[in-house]
């Protein structure tokens, strides 16, 4: 099939200056409330919009993560690693043109992931523990589905997706998605497009990241992600924007500069998916179970608490996950809960006892997902 890039996509797409104007307001304290205020009125529009077409989420892998990253060294227990499973996420909608179009949200390729220094050098000290690597991938990482596993569960194919994002670059090895005009190192031919006929949506300031990292952001890219990728495959984004009926990008910097979340209304109201928490606890410590994180929140007066990895900037990270739960509705299941739903959800394991989920809504399944193209 020919590659047809959908360029007038990017130039439908709308920006959103109740989410980002206040951005802008100083000092910060008026800046958090402004963010609230204007996140209470883009929602009451978004809504009377109309919602998605069809959205649904598959989970993909669970793997190991650092307790002390998870809950920002709230969690005082010695129980070094957690588990996260990343899940991708398919969402139909209508552009405002009438189109009709499908969005991927983190098609995370795992042996991309794999690169970035964080994991590579995680994985070389457990080639040298006898049997270690083998546990590693074996009995911590457990592998559920990969994106083309997605695409057929929904029914669709690579060359129907318009749309790809992530909330940020951290462990993606953008050539994966992108394709290259070379070969990668160790490959025999130049990577085609996972998505041959879509646009990959990121902030210019995680693009740049990407381009040119600080030594504080090292860890958590992979090294020469970019390298021969054909970028012009990058819609470039600078804040918030609406993509159509039901479905939107929000700009939530602090855990990275490009940082941003995936905002789709349903027929039970409107979910926001992001990686700046890794359990619904992340964003309401007030209702958890999980030892110490009440406490900790409680301690410095603080409604969220971040999963911190990096902490690019905290204050801009606390605003977003403010900004996230204002945006999402309450859960039909139990209204104490907000409809934030982790891009990467702590797992329910014995292997992290006594460290659990205190409430989990478990996915996104609404309307219906078909070939579009």
């Amino acid at each position: 099939m020919a590659v047809t890039v959908p360029t007038d996509l990017q130039a439908g797409l709308r920006p959103i200056p109740e989410l980002d104007e206040p951005r802008g307001v100083w000092p910060r304290g008026k800046r958090l409330a402004a963010l609230r205020e204007g996140a209470e009125a883009f929602k009451a529009r978004f809504k009377a919009q109309g919602e998605v077409l069809g959205v649904r989420s598959v989970d993909l892998v669970t793997a190991p993560y650092p307790t002390r990253f998870a809950f920002h060294d709230a969690v005082p227990l010695p129980v070094p690693y957690i588990f996260i499973t990343n899940r991708m996420v398919v969402v139909q909608y209508e552009d405002f043109s009438g189109v009709p179009r499908t969005l991927v949200w983190e098609p995370t390729i795992p042996e991309g992931s794999a690169k970035a220094p964080f994991y590579a050098q995680t994985a070389a000290l457990a080639d040298k523990i006898p049997g270690g690597q083998w546990l590693a991938d074996n009995v911590f990482a457990r592998y559920l589905h990969d994106t083309d596993d997605v695409l057929r569960i929904c029914g669709i194919a690579a060359e129907d997706v318009d749309v790809v994002s992530f909330d940020h670059l951290h462990v993606q090895d953008a050539r994966m998605i992108l394709g290259t005009t070379a070969p990668i190192p160790g490959e025999a031919a130049p990577r085609a497009p996972l998505f041959p006929n879509a646009l990959v949506l990121a902030q210019d300031k995680e693009i740049a990241t990407m381009e040119d990292g600080h030594p504080m952001q090292w860890a958590w890219y992979v090294p020469d992600g970019l390298k021969d990728a054909q970028v012009e495959r990058f819609g470039r984004l600078q804040g918030s924007v609406e993509l159509g009926v039901g479905v939107a990008i929000a700009w939530t910097p602090g855990h990275t500069d490009g940082n941003h979340s995936l905002v789709v209304n349903t027929p039970d109201g409107v979910w926001v998916s992001s990686e700046n928490g890794v359990a619904l606890d992340n964003w309401q410590p007030e209702l958890s179970k999980i030892p110490g994180l009440r406490k900790y929140a409680k301690f410095y007066g603080r409604e969220i608490v971040p999963n911190a990895n990096t902490l690019e900037d905290p204050q801009d990270q606390y605003d977003s996950m403010v900004l996230e739960k204002t945006l999402a509705d309450p859960a039909k299941a139990d209204p104490r809960w907000r409809q934030v739903i982790p891009s990467s959800e702590l797992a329910d394991l014995r292997l992290q006892w006594p460290i659990k989920p205190t409430y989990r809504h478990g996915g996104m399944n609404y309307g219906t997902i078909a070939p579009r193209r």
